[in-house]
């Protein structure tokens, strides 16, 4: 069994690289991706040669030559937008909604956005009356400011 995987270290390198490509699935930074590189530069080796210290070295060198040259490039390109992806409630600020329970200055009422109900307040000290076409200006926990652009 052992002088199976001698003969066919590159089924290993494969399973290695394989492994790395659905761990990479999970992360999304490219990182894990840069092993699985250095894995295919395992299997090419593993081709010609039947070192492993070779293999083993033409992995760590391809991985490391990966995360310098190959992980800012596909950083760049597949994450264009940078650090500036909202998420979740960041992503209600400057969304236009209606208010669905009038709103008081200093009080409360409810603004439905794309189907969700939310307790909000004014941005300023006026009221707002149902159906009014709102925008939102900040969030603090679950409560939102709203300002109306009703004009």
């Amino acid at each position: 069994m052992i002088d199976y995987f001698v003969q066919n270290l590159w089924l290993v390198w494969l399973l290695v690289s394989l492994l790395c490509l659905v761990l990479e699935l999970t992360s999304g930074d490219f990182f894990i991706l840069c092993f699985a590189i250095g894995g295919l530069a395992g299997i090419l080796v593993s081709l010609i040669a039947d070192s492993l210290a070779a293999q083993i070295i033409a992995f760590a060198i391809v991985s490391l030559l990966s995360i310098f040259f190959v992980r800012p490039v596909a950083l760049k390109y597949f994450h264009r937008s940078g650090d500036c992806r909202t998420s979740n409630a960041d992503a209600l600020i400057g969304r236009v909604g209606k208010v669905t329970e009038a709103i008081e200055p200093d009080g409360y009422g409810r603004v439905q956005i794309d189907g969700d109900s939310w307790k909000a307040q004014t941005a300023g000290h006026h009221s707002l009356s149902v159906g009014q076409q709102v925008r939102v200006c900040s969030l603090d926990s679950i409560i939102i400011s709203v300002e109306s652009i009703d004009n």
